[in-house]
Formats: C-alpha cells, sequence, structure tokens
C-alpha cells in the first residue's frame, strides 16, 4: 500500500507522506504481540509507525489516522493484554490469529511459553474480548517418523479440550518445505529431527492430507456433540477439503470484521467498496452498498484469501525460533535485531539515528 496524499509531522518535526491503511496486520512476520507491545502501543500513541520495505530497504511511514481494525498474530499475546483497553478507548476494533501448537517433544518452538500456559493465556484471551475474536490456528501441521497424523490429531484434541468454547474456528495449514528454502534449512538446522535429505517428509503426503482433515471432521463432530461449534479452514492452501466441511479461511477477513463490528458504518462501508464513506453537505452518510467489491490482496500468494491490508512487522526480528519459520533466515540477524530494539524507535527494528 503506498503512501498517497496523507500527511503526517514525524518525531523529528518532519512534513513526510505516509500511508494510511484501514486494516493494520501485526504481523505475518513477526510476533508484535509477544515481543514488541510497548513499541506498538507507543506508536499508536505517537499516531504512526516506520515500515521498512524488506528488499529495498526503504522506510515507510504507516499512519494510524484511518485505522479501524488490527489484526493481531501471535503465539503468545500475554504481554499484550494489559494494553488493549488503549485500542478500545480509540475505537479501534482487533481480533487475534492466536497460534496454539504443541511440538514440545520436538523441539520446533523453542523459545514459546509451555503449552499450559499458552492454554491459560488463550481462556484469559478469550473472556477478555469474547471467541469469535480470537482464531485458534493449529499451524503448520507437520509430520515426522515419530509423529504420524494420529498422533498429531490427538494433540489437536486434547489442546480442544481445554480451551472448548473460547474460540469460533480453527485454522491450520500443511507445513511448505518445497515452497520455502529458509523452512528447509531451518528444519534441517534448528530441529534436530530432520537431515538435509529427509526434510521433504515434514510436509504430509496426499494420504497423510486426508487423513488429517477426516480426523478433523471427526474432532469437530465430537465437539459439536457437547455443544461446541467450530469452523474448521485452511490457510493459504489450494487443496479442496470441501468434502470433509473445511472452508478456505481469510486471515484478513471482511465478512468476519462485519460479523464483529458491524454497528461500525464506516467499517463496513469501506469493507464492501474500498474506501471510507464521506458525508453529504447535509451530514448523511451514502448509503450502504449490497453488494461486496473484490479486495483481495493481491501481494499474497495465490492461493490466500485475505482482503488488502497493510503489514507493519518486520523480518528477522521474532524471537520465538521456530524450526519451521519461513520469516527468520539469520539467528544471529534476529538476536541483533532484537538487541538493537528500542520501544521508542519509529520502526520495529531500529534504523540508524531513529528513536532512544
Amino acid at each position: 500500500m503506498a503512501a498517497g496524499g496523507f500527511y503526517i509531522i514525524t518525531d523529528s518535526g518532519e512534513r513526510v507522506e505516509a500511508a494510511a491503511p484501514v486494516i493494520i496486520s501485526a504481523s505475518r512476520v513477526t510476533d508484535i504481540p509477544a515481543f514488541y507491545a510497548e513499541w506498538f502501543f507507543r506508536r499508536l500513541e505517537r499516531g504512526y509507525c516506520v515500515w521498512v520495505n524488506p528488499f529495498s530497504g526503504k522506510p515507510m511511514y504507516v499512519s494510524f489516522e484511518r485505522c479501524k481494525v488490527v489484526v493481531f498474530w501471535t503465539k503468545n499475546p500475554a504481554p499484550m493484554l494489559p494494553y488493549l483497553h488503549r485500542l478500545d478507548e480509540r475505537g479501534i476494533h482487533y481480533y487475534f490469529q492466536f497460534t496454539l501448537n504443541d511440538y514440545e517433544a520436538e523441539g520446533f518452538e523453542p523459545c514459546v511459553p509451555p503449552i499450559g500456559e499458552r492454554v491459560e493465556t488463550f481462556r484469559r484471551l478469550s473472556d477478555m474480548i469474547g471467541p469469535g475474536r480470537v482464531v485458534w490456528r493449529f499451524d503448520p501441521l507437520i509430520v515426522t517418523p515419530r509423529l504420524t497424523p494420529r498422533q498429531l490429531l490427538g494433540r489437536i484434541w486434547r489442546i480442544g479440550n481445554r480451551i472448548e468454547g473460547c474460540t469460533e474456528r480453527l485454522v491450520f495449514s500443511f507445513v511448505d518445505v518445497a515452497g520455502y528454502r529458509k523452512v528447509q534449512a531451518n528444519l534441517t538446522a534448528g530441529s534436530g529431527v530432520f537431515a538435509k535429505g529427509s526434510v521433504a517428509s515434514a510436509e504430509p503426503g496426499e494420504a497423510q492430507r486426508l487423513e488429517l482433515a477426516y480426523g478433523l471432521a471427526r474432532l469437530r463432530g465430537a465437539w459439536a456433540e457437547r455443544g461446541w461449534k467450530l469452523e474448521l479452514a485452511t490457510c493459504a492452501e489450494a487443496v479442496d477439503l470441501s468434502a470433509y466441511g473445511i472452508t478456505h479461511n481469510r486471515c484478513i477477513d471482511g465478512e468476519l470484521m462485519e460479523r464483529l463490528f458491524g454497528d461500525d458504518f464506516e467499517l463496513v462501508f469501506y469493507l464492501r467498496t474500498g474506501r471510507l464513506p464521506e458525508r453529504d453537505m447535509y451530514g448523511n452518510y451514502p448509503e450502504l452498498p449490497a453488494e461486496r467489491r473484490d479486495m483481495k490482496d493481491k501481494g499474497q500468494r495465490k492461493a490466500c484469501g485475505c482482503m488488502v491490508s497493510k503489514d507493519i512487522g518486520m523480518y528477522d526480528s521474532c524471537g520465538h525460533f521456530c524450526a519451521y519459520c519461513y520469516a527468520n533466515a539469520s539467528l544471529e540477524r534476529v538476536r541483533k535485531n532484537i538487541a538493537g530494539h528500542r520501544p521508542g524507535c519509529e520502526s520495529l527494528v531500529a534504523l540508524a539515528g531513529r528513536g532512544k
């Protein structure tokens, strides 16, 4: 999303052009709630942040002035919970994509809190903001010589039993080893489970995918019998699992936002038209269109169903060090970026001469 006709005053007093997105993603490429909560809310208070293009290195100013919704992605939102009221006070809506996996035995997520602690955080967050605003992700699904689809389903079952009623949707994907060199390298170097020649086996084959889909549908049915209605959806997967009642998810989801925040006319108008409404000379809003404009984010993968948003995260900055990560290329660089982070910086990863 390029800047276009919107200006801000920076911390240094400069007047600069800025992007002013309505929907902010925080973030697909790093865990802002877990590691950068203070920074996020300082920047929210200041009214803008700086995002650095990972390819060109060019900074972009991102204003919060028109922000209506923030979508958080996290494995540990606990550090952010004390701050959430600040979003409520500003009238900014939000929901969480909460990845709650169990790969403790494999060590795939070495720096996340223990599973019991994460379950309790999930329950606490759901109590605070409601189950519709906390999406459970068991993502990605990984198999090993010792972790079969049946055993993986058992772990999902046990977690689900502990967060029953605390969410309305379970989203999953199959680890993509072939498509990401970073994933291949990280799984090989970081897990101790795979060698270079065997790492492709982490990705479930066709029969294993169908076994997992069938098993998940059976789990959903068992929970439904107890009164917990849970949607199942895949994330950025082209495979058609509709025979199992599994849909294609949209993580940045306009329909979900309209269902959750439908009393916000300006937001709903934007979700259907791609622009915020303007009042006429009498102070009246235009009529709400019945049809929804296609607002798919063309910058994402073809199978991704997300609508357009602005992500403010940065690569090589997540301290979970997950072995399947596609966003960390260098552990040394991650450690350097984390060490150099300052909550007062304009950017999440400190730039020379910026922040304190």
